[in-house]
């Protein structure tokens, strides 16, 4: 999954950079608002990690912006400002959580699950259902009743794929929810992907529509939503 950072501090966009990277996510940092606004509006991620205290446009214009333009990515305020009004502005305009600074890497990542949940409508951190899912904590699918764990890339294919399950994704959107921007990316490294995928799961697990793209289907009733233990 693709990750956008909007930090202008060197030393916590450094160590973000690294704590996500070094569990598999693809990321992109930029250090301005007013360059955030763009990027998101542009571009394809799970979540945005926001700072506040930001130059060219600050945090808070950010979220405002790019809420009134209808973008729905999850937005999870990074900052310190800790007084309660600036909390609540802050939820009240669109953040989908807030986090006060400092805090650790451990929080930080459950944080982000219980976004990316709370956004495809499960109360578990699983998208998909019965017969296709995939765990955001242990990064394993599951096709079928058979389960493996999946590469960092591979878990972001289907990630892409079961946020939005049946919709077909062309290559190029693919590309965008999988790799950093300005990565080099192969013509054919979405394919290869897909091809491991199958490997692991057989043909079955993504569909392909020629010339459009590849698809997720959820064959089996949603997993009904509990609550974690």
């Amino acid at each position: 999954m693709r990750i956008l950072i909007v930090e202008d501090d060197l030393d916590i966009g450094k160590n973000l950079l690294r704590a996500l990277k070094d569990v598999g996510f693809s990321v992109d940092w930029l250090r301005d608002g007013a360059a955030a606004k763009t990027a998101i509006s542009t571009g394809s991620y799970s979540v945005v990690l926001l700072d506040l205290g930001l130059p060219g446009a600050d945090g808070i214009d950010v979220l405002t912006s790019i809420r009134s333009e209808g973008c729905t990515t999850p937005v999870l305020i990074l900052t310190a400002r800790d007084d309660i009004d600036t909390r609540v502005k802050g939820l009240d305009i669109g953040a989908d959580d807030y986090l006060v600074k400092p805090f650790n890497a451990p929080e930080l990542l459950a944080r982000i699950r219980a976004v990316m949940r709370r956004h495809a409508g499960a109360a578990v951190s699983l998208l998909g259902d019965e017969t296709l899912s995939l765990n955001l904590s242990t990064r394993e699918l599951t096709f079928q009743g058979h389960a493996e764990p999946l590469s960092a890339r591979e878990f972001d294919l289907m990630a892409a794929l079961l946020e939005r399950p049946g919709s077909i994704l062309s290559r190029t959107q693919l590309e965008d929810r999988i790799y950093g921007w300005g990565a080099e990316v192969e013509s054919n490294a979405v394919a290869v992907l897909i091809h491991c995928v199958r490997k692991k799961f057989g043909h079955d697990v993504i569909r392909n529509v020629r010339g459009l793209g590849w698809a997720a289907e959820l064959t089996a009733k949603p997993r009904a939503a509990r609550a974690s233990s």
